[in-house]
């Protein structure tokens, strides 16, 4: 039961990457469908992995790196179904899917070890770890969705100078939707940030007795902050919208799985649990 709903998670967001690759090349309502079901059954299966692992373990599964990176991914699912229903996004799904597939498969190839309550760490009892982390994640899936939205505004674009309005161009959404939905993500991932930033602080106090301690994850999460808060600051202020925003809405997640990735790259800090 521990292995099975994640590995059927895994395999159906993989099927969903390939048929996405399809859609994208020459999709239809069909394809549409069926790469929907596909997200849709795989999504199923990797709540049964979290839940599974909460009731037998007695505490939010994302103590480990790999629970950490398939919560990751769980979140990014869950926010893109959100965002579908919302505003039906053309085509979100065969650029969201690569992104969670990659987050399972990272978090595949780590130990899948299982630590009940008694068996983590004290710092990891605290209450500040339910709402550090949750935030931390709903920050996290904001902005992946918001690279995404990104890149796509960048593809428009793209076909918009050449002047080659083909059949994908037609079935993206219009350059105008993309830059508001970027930004609507931003304005829901930056607070949400800023949440887990002082939830962890006060957590790190609690536990180890100082604000600031020096983590990989600590220096990296801030440069990821300072990038978003100067995204905000240029476009309210500054007005840079478009392919500005674009390009450093995907420059800024390049730092949160850098941030993410921190304590698997230099293997020390105490968010290494």
């Amino acid at each position: 039961m521990n292995v099975l709903p994640f590995e059927l998670a895994l395999t159906f967001y993989f099927a969903a990457v390939i048929l996405g690759a399809v859609e994208l090349a020459k999709g239809n309502r069909t394809t549409a469908r069926l790469m929907q079901i596909l997200i849709g059954i795989g999504f199923l299966n990797h709540t049964l992995s979290i839940v599974y692992r909460y009731a037998v373990g007695d505490h939010l599964p994302i103590t480990t790196p790999h629970e950490a990176a398939s919560f990751f991914a769980w979140c990014t699912v869950l926010l893109y179904f959100v965002m579908e229903i919302r505003y039906k996004i053309g085509l979100l799904r065969v650029f969201i899917m690569p992104v969670v597939f990659f987050l399972m498969l990272a978090s595949a190839m780590m130990s899948r070890e299982m630590k009940t309550a008694t068996e983590i760490s004290a710092a990891l009892k605290s209450y500040w770890l339910g709402i550090h982390t949750l935030f931390a994640f709903m920050a996290n899936a904001s902005f992946a969705l918001a690279f995404v939205l990104g890149i796509m505004y960048l593809l428009q674009e793209h076909y918009l100078k050449s002047k080659r309005l083909g059949d994908l161009f037609q079935r993206l959404p219009d350059i105008q939707t993309l830059d508001y939905l970027n930004y609507r993500l931003i304005t829901v991932g930056f607070p949400a940030l800023v949440v887990a930033m002082v939830s962890g602080s006060l957590w790190a106090y609690s536990a180890f007795g100082g604000f600031w301690r020096g983590d990989p994850r600590e220096i990296l999460s801030l440069v990821t902050f300072l990038i978003y808060a100067f995204i905000l600051h240029s476009r309210l202020m500054a007005g840079w919208r478009g392919r500005r925003a674009a390009v450093l809405s995907i420059l800024g997640f390049v730092f949160v799985v850098l941030a993410f990735a921190g304590i698997k790259i230099f293997q020390k800090g105490y968010h290494v649990f």
